[in-house]
């Protein structure tokens, strides 16, 4: 396949620039009338799939809602401000520690600390372009993201002040665990492993250096419920929990997995993935509908707050 220029390959249809992205990680095109592998499914969904319940879950405050609507046995992190200038929370005194993060992207744009909030145009120049990024949407072509509403996130900080514990993101099809992706010291040294839901180790993932195999967290069956309960209903679904002080905590609900542009390793895991993954019928996009999923009970939160 010869290169080209950044600028042309922006300029494809989001089709041809997908399976051209997909080709150079991926070693092939991928089928987009009878996708069969993993990531040939994240790839049908993001270019075919157009249920509304997909939606809520691209923006973190809905997300929320819908994750504490699910009846899951999980700690939810309390929000305590959303809106447009993160210059409103200068000073502003948060027990605990704090998370400040787009609602509507996951581009690792994330500002950490503990007790008060810097000055105002320390803030700003941190923030400074996060609510004008619209790279999952028109970058990946990921529909669902085209409707987060684009606000700054201020919320409680799960685990340590100086720290955070492990990210477990559980891949869960049609409400059963199938994998656990361990990230330890997401902001440090990062380091991942795969398992598999009875936390038998799998080879090293590309994309970071791999963790040592570890024990499995005491909290392991407490774990794979909760993301049972939480991807209820959903063809698939990647559920990103932590567990801390021996309780399960949610993150984030992911419906594009690294947008299907990531390899799995080993390689037999794409074959076994796509098999579990039995794709829905076809939805269709009724816009009307999408936009009142997407904001109902929205509305920016002010002052600080627990919604949890």
């Amino acid at each position: 396949m010869l290169p080209l220029p950044t600028a042309v390959v922006n300029r494809l249809p989001v089709a041809w620039r997908r399976a051209r992205q997909f080709r150079e990680v991926h070693g092939y095109r991928p089928s987009t009338r009878s996708p069969s592998t993993f990531s040939e499914k994240v790839n049908h969904r993001v270019l075919r799939d157009r249920r509304a319940l997909l939606v809520p879950l691209c923006d973190k405050l809905a997300m929320k809602d819908v994750a504490a609507a699910s009846g899951a046995d999980v700690r939810i992190p309390r929000t305590y401000w959303a809106g447009a200038d993160a210059g409103e929370l200068a000073g502003v005194e948060v027990p605990g520690g704090w998370v400040l993060k787009p609602n509507h992207s996951t581009n690792g744009r994330v500002l950490l600390g503990t007790g008060a909030l810097p000055a105002a145009d320390d803030l700003r120049a941190a923030t400074a372009g996060w609510l004008d990024e619209d790279g999952h949407a028109r970058g990946q072509g990921e529909w669902a993201y085209a409707f987060a509403r684009r606000l700054l996130l201020l919320e409680e900080r799960v685990g340590p002040g100086d720290g955070t514990p492990a990210d477990l993101k559980v891949f869960v099809f049609d409400g059963e665990p199938a994998l656990v992706q361990v990230h330890d010291d997401r902001f440090g040294t990062h380091t991942k492993r795969l398992y598999r839901a009875d936390w038998t180790p799998l080879p090293d993932q590309p994309g970071y250096p791999v963790s040592e195999p570890s024990s499995p967290p005491p909290e392991l069956d407490a774990l794979l419920e909760a993301a049972s309960v939480l991807a209820a209903g959903y063809d698939f679904m990647r559920v990103d929990l932590y567990v801390w002080r021996g309780e399960v905590w949610f993150g984030e609900y992911t419906p594009y997995p690294s947008s299907g542009l990531r390899r799995l390793a080993p390689a037999a895991l794409e074959d076994e993935l796509g098999a579990l993954w039995r794709l829905p019928a076809r939805g269709r996009r009724r816009p009307a509908d999408v936009l009142r999923a997407a904001t109902r009970g929205s509305g920016r939160t002010r002052a600080l707050r627990d919604r949890a």
